[in-house]
């Protein structure tokens, strides 16, 4: 499927964006590679191969799931305001 510079035109104005003529031809020309790029790597067949979560097959590292601090809500909310049941209360600013 080769595109035209009609077709340029159209999607550049979906698009919004101004192109001159003189660019047309070389955006036309581009678009039409990569359409010929899609084309080719539509054609290869993939019949049985598996999809990847990621091109290199390493895991990522993780530290370990652990709290490491400890609640500190009490002091945090003494300097608060208003506070109730270890939340914070705002006035209301909705009518």
């Amino acid at each position: 499927m080769a595109l035209e510079r009609c077709d340029v035109e159209k999607i550049a104005h979906l698009a919004r964006l101004g192109l001159n003529d003189g660019e047309l031809p070389r955006i036309t020309d581009a678009l039409n590679s990569i359409l010929g790029l899609v084309d080719q790597m539509q054609a290869v067949d993939t019949t049985g191969i598996e999809p990847l979560a990621h091109p290199l097959e390493a895991s990522q590292r993780l530290r370990p799931d652990q709290v490491t601090e400890s609640n500190q809500r009490d002091t945090y909310q003494a300097i608060a305001p208003s506070t109730e049941s270890g939340l914070y209360l705002v006035p209301k600013v909705i009518e």
